[in-house]
């Protein structure tokens, strides 16, 4: 089976974040510093890597921040175009006022939440998805708690396993949309109560178990963690996408 690539993105970034405080208190979460490279910036660098050509962002709040610091794409070896909301619209508002500005509406595109930086293949999503009935493929990731875990033999405890996976996958906040999708979204709110249960209930929706680094940006300790994490493996960005010091 031949498979078309998709070339295209879209980034909603118009969210305040007030849980990731003081970061956000006037930049928008999306140019929160990861190992001194905001979130978008890995967003960006990733998509190019995968063949993506054009990337819509939806902005909001401070969303001259993001514009100041992508420009129009070309950094990125992308074109970038921005859509930005005269009010908050929610995340499927947001979503679907932003798709109508993507370079070819009529094809399919990816999707990613402001707040996730990872490195699974695009690629095999692609193929996942076009192998597929469904009209929305969601990128899925295991669950890993945020507390240790007794380990127990009757009443005794034997150790604590810190921040184990356990067997349920969460939205990974990535996702590949069919273009007929968008006439389906909200005009405000969030299509995650919406759009997405009318279509599981259909047998539309289809999930993508990944593999690879993935994190969610949600909280200062998200912050923290993500920056020693992209440290340690290598992953950090070149100077020139970065915005503060290496160890921010």
């Amino acid at each position: 089976m031949s498979v078309q690539p998709v070339t295209q993105a879209l980034i909603l970034a118009g969210g305040q974040a007030t849980r990731m405080r003081p970061y956000t208190d006037d930049a928008p979460k999306a140019m929160v510093p990861v190992a001194g490279a905001p979130i978008v910036g890995y967003q960006l660098t990733w998509l190019a890597q995968h063949g993506v050509d054009f990337v819509t962002i939806s902005g909001g709040y401070r969303h001259e921040m993001i514009r100041d610091y992508v420009g129009d794409g070309s950094l990125f070896g992308l074109e970038v175009r921005y859509a930005i909301e005269d009010e908050p619209l929610g995340r499927g508002g947001g979503l679907k006022y932003a798709a109508r500005q993507l370079a070819d509406p009529d094809s399919p595109f990816f999707v990613l939440n402001g707040d996730v930086i990872t490195t699974f293949s695009l690629t095999d999503l692609t193929t996942f998805h076009a192998e597929r009935s469904g009209d929305v493929t969601v990128a899925l990731s295991p669950y890993r708690s945020n507390w240790g875990v007794a380990e127990l033999q009757g009443d005794l405890i034997k150790g604590f396993t810190q921040s184990p996976e356990l067997p349920y996958w969460i939205n990974a906040g990535v996702y590949v949309f069919n273009p007929e999708v968008v006439e389906l979204l909200p005009d405000r709110g969030d299509h995650e109560d919406s759009t997405f249960p009318m279509l599981a209930a259909d047998g539309r929706l289809v999930g993508y178990r990944l593999s690879g680094y993935w994190r969610g940006i949600d909280t200062v300790k998200d912050v923290i963690e993500a920056s020693k994490e992209i440290r340690a493996h290598g992953r950090v960005l070149a100077e020139e996408f970065r915005t503060t010091d290496l160890n921010t």
